[in-house]
């Protein structure tokens, strides 16, 4: 057997600090730890792994690890160790302590937060993770991007609206959310349609926007580009100027965006708005953009 687990009132002792520090350790993810009957335990060995670390050094504090570098900081296995704890404060302070330490709200979705959540579905389908928890862990993530997206979202006149969202069958809502921000820094105004969406409502927010510059369809599931191809042929029926781009982890590169039938490609939500700068330069949706929805419905 191993060796008994500690409580976190041990460990400050071990570790020669107040047990608060101790505790915002956890919090910030980089000591592990679980709750076992509202009392927080920690494993000897991860005790050992946060006093020495890898390299034989001893660990470093948490005011170090907030100003450190993004590269020495694992931000993603901490945040998945909250996420997977189902420590929706702790999770916050990985983000923040992040954000301290230089990482802007692309980093954290596209560095820190994305791979927690790949990892964790990673982990659930191979049997190691139980839905619950990866459902758990999916809602404590709505809830990061719900307060991190407003401090970054761009305030004054918009360069244009921009509609994303997920195809019929899809029911990853969490990489449009994260999608819809990043576009949202970047100046535009975005219609989040979310995910499962069937193509007739695609249609639909396009012809209701009236003036689109753009259309992102995510596609996580290799199963579901058949309704994705429908959802930009639905696109296409009413706007037919409309640039659409493709991407999310079913489609693989910009040959097989275009041949779902879109205009581009975007790997990630950086990428999307990279491609949007390039094709529809910094002042926004073009007049023909603008025009070929209202044209198409009338």
């Amino acid at each position: 057997m191993g060796e008994a687990e500690l409580t976190l009132h041990e460990a400050a002792a071990v570790l020669g600090v107040h047990y608060m520090t101790a505790y915002r350790y956890v919090r910030l993810g980089l000591l592990p730890a679980t709750k076992v009957g509202g009392t927080w335990r920690v494993a000897p060995a991860d005790l050992d792994a946060f006093r020495v670390g890898a390299s034989g050094e001893q660990a470093i504090g948490v005011a170090e690890a907030v100003a450190g570098s993004r590269r020495r900081a694992p931000w993603a296995e901490r945040l998945e160790q909250r996420l997977i704890a189902g420590d929706a404060q702790g999770a916050w302070g990985v983000i923040e302590a992040a954000l301290g330490a230089g990482a802007d709200l692309e980093d954290v979705y596209v560095g820190v937060l994305s791979p927690a959540l790949t990892s964790i579905g990673a982990r659930w389908a191979a049997g190691e993770l139980d839905i619950s928890v990866e459902h758990r862990a999916s809602g404590i993530a709505m809830r990061l991007i719900g307060r991190l997206g407003p401090r970054f979202a761009r305030r004054g006149r918009t360069r244009g609206v921009v509609i994303v969202g997920a195809p019929s069958g899809e029911r990853h809502s969490l990489p449009i959310a994260m999608l819809a921000d990043l576009v949202r820094q970047a100046g535009w105004e975005v219609f989040d349609l979310g995910a499962d969406v069937p193509a007739a409502s695609f249609a639909h927010a396009v012809v209701a926007a009236g003036s689109v510059a753009a259309v992102g369809v995510s596609v996580s599931i290799a199963e579901h580009l058949g309704a994705a191809q429908d959802a930009i042929a639905a696109v296409r029926g009413v706007a037919p100027t409309v640039h659409v781009v493709a991407g999310g982890r079913a489609v693989i590169d910009r040959d097989h965006a275009l041949a779902l039938g879109a205009d581009d490609f975007a790997a990630d939500g950086a990428q999307f708005v990279a491609v949007l700068n390039a094709c529809l330069g910094p002042g926004g949706a073009s007049e023909g953009a603008s025009e070929g929805a209202s044209e198409s419905a009338s």
